[in-house]
């Protein structure tokens, strides 16, 4: 029987030999370690010191254990690519997110609606002097370098950084795109075809439903839990009566229900769909964003067949103007490789740099510490006003990461209604109409808690509260009107 510590030295001499950890490079301290894999100071020891006799890892006196030079047993991250395996409704919700997206930017409307993080929560000044360093150091920069899958040393930080979240992934499995929404473009255009079904989660992303939009696919909705996540027994139901091509989830922090599927389900989720041989796209961008002590585990953990696609990106955590995401497609490599070649060729190369010599210089997680901390903060902040000043009746989201609430309004209140009024006094908030192709979510609104705590904030917010109570009110009065 293998040993935990075992375990974690086989894990850790993988990473050295496919090159995630480089020769002189320092490795997790043995406290890191041990918080980092939920094991004990005892074990980590166990695991470092059967390393070191093997020869991979050495101890520096006062400054922790450093990856030992292997002559000629080292490799690069290998990129050869992965040999792939030889009651739905049209959708049509792209021009009413465009027009929400303007009026955010109009006039300087305050940005409850807005579906980006506050600018402020991330370091651009330092993102762009490496970018600017960088620019003055390659000169001779070849577009050769950055041909899918993209800038390697951006791999290797990528993969060292699900290393330190306890799950190992192959780097050759890893493609750079642009931001997470080209991720799930390719994803989705190598799984399905124009016609196909793609069952998504009730109510969705709308970024899951503009992919499926733009490609003449066909989405179907599944209820989804606003805790746990999207129920199991539809999903199975609807695998029974429909030839659904793949499906569409985003298990952690959901936007913009803002639930974290607890990790039971999404291993029964994972199941479910390979019973079957159906793909799954994970959206997983606000993975960081956590409020937990830990990271949450994503479907492609509990993945033994290749049939995630795991999607992902700096935009949320780090470097939004970047738009840096990538892709970890499984059996679906080879072909996303090639369609990202075909669409792009390749991902700016400048940012790539630029986020990966932030990732190994300047202290990635502290600045996710302070993230995560003021994003928790704000969102028990506009909860509190919001279940203080919006009509009774209301129900609030209680997000566990992420950046948005979800809030269920009276059902007489009409979110677009609500929305248009709110916007005359120069506040946004993303109507529910975005975010399904029904009318399930006529009354409800998403609200971003990422801006600093403000005066404005909170007016706008309540304002926002006496609209909804006055729609309330006077829909209540309408219909008392007609019946007499």
């Amino acid at each position: 029987m293998v040993t935990m510590y075992e375990k974690l030295a086989a894990m850790i001499e993988t990473s050295i030999k496919c090159g995630i950890h480089l020769p002189g490079e320092k490795i997790a301290s043995v406290r890191q370690c041990a918080q980092q894999q939920n094991l004990s100071i005892t074990t980590v020891l166990r695991a470092y010191l059967l390393l070191e006799s093997k020869g991979l890892i050495e101890s520096r006196p006062q400054s922790g254990y450093f990856v030992r030079a292997q002559v000629g047993t080292l490799k690069e991250i290998p990129f050869k690519t992965v040999k792939p395996d030889p009651v739905s409704a049209e959708v049509g919700v792209s021009r009413l997110v465009l027009s929400t997206l303007r009026s955010i930017g109009a006039d300087a409307a305050v940005p409850l609606g807005s579906p980006y993080p506050d600018p402020s929560l991330f370091p651009l000044l330092r993102l762009n002097q490496h970018s600017n360093s960088i620019s003055r150091r390659h000169q001779h920069w070849s577009l050769m370098e950055d041909l899918p899958p993209g800038n390697r040393e951006l791999i290797r930080q990528i993969a060292r950084r699900y290393l330190e979240s306890a799950f190992p992934v192959d780097p050759g499995e890893i493609i750079i795109t642009v931001g997470a929404t080209e991720a799930i473009n390719l994803c989705l255009q190598a799984v399905a075809k124009p016609g196909d079904v793609i069952a998504v989660e009730s109510p969705t992303y709308y970024a899951n439903l503009h992919a499926i939009e733009r490609m003449g696919m066909r989405a179907i909705e599944v209820e989804t839990d606003h805790e746990n996540g999207i129920n199991l027994d539809a999903l199975s139901d609807v695998l029974s009566t429909q030839k659904v091509a793949a499906c569409m989830v985003m298990p952690n922090f959901q936007n913009p229900l803002g639930f974290e599927m607890p990790d039971e389900k999404k291993r029964q989720l994972v199941e479910l769909l390979a019973e079957r041989g159906i793909p799954v796209i994970e959206n997983d961008v606000y993975r960081e964003l956590h409020f937990g002590e830990v990271a949450p585990t994503s479907l492609k953990t509990y993945d033994k067949h290749g049939l995630v696609l795991h999607c992902s990106s700096f935009s949320k955590s780090l470097a939004p103007a970047y738009r840096i995401g990538w892709a970890m497609p499984g059996r679906y490599h080879a072909e996303v490789e090639r369609l990202k070649f075909l669409n792009t060729l390749t991902t700016p190369s400048f940012p790539q740099r630029a986020i990966a010599e932030f990732m190994k210089y300047d202290g990635y997680d502290m600045h996710l510490r302070r993230v995560r901390r003021r994003l928790a903060q704000r969102a028990k902040i506009m909860t509190c006003v919001v279940k203080r000043f919006f009509p009774p009746g209301t129900q609030v989201s209680v997000p566990k990461g992420g950046y948005v609430l979800w809030v269920g309004l009276p059902g007489s209140v009409d979110a677009m209604k609500l929305y248009q009024e709110a916007l005359r006094d120069g506040i946004t908030v993303g109507p529910g109409h975005m975010f399904s192709t029904t009318e399930n979510y006529k009354n409800c609104i998403r609200l971003n808690y990422s801006f600093p705590w403000s005066n404005e904030i909170e007016e706008a917010l309540i304002k926002v509260g006496r609209l909804a109570s006055f729609l309330c009110g006077h829909n209540a009065k309408r219909k008392e009107d007609s019946l007499l």
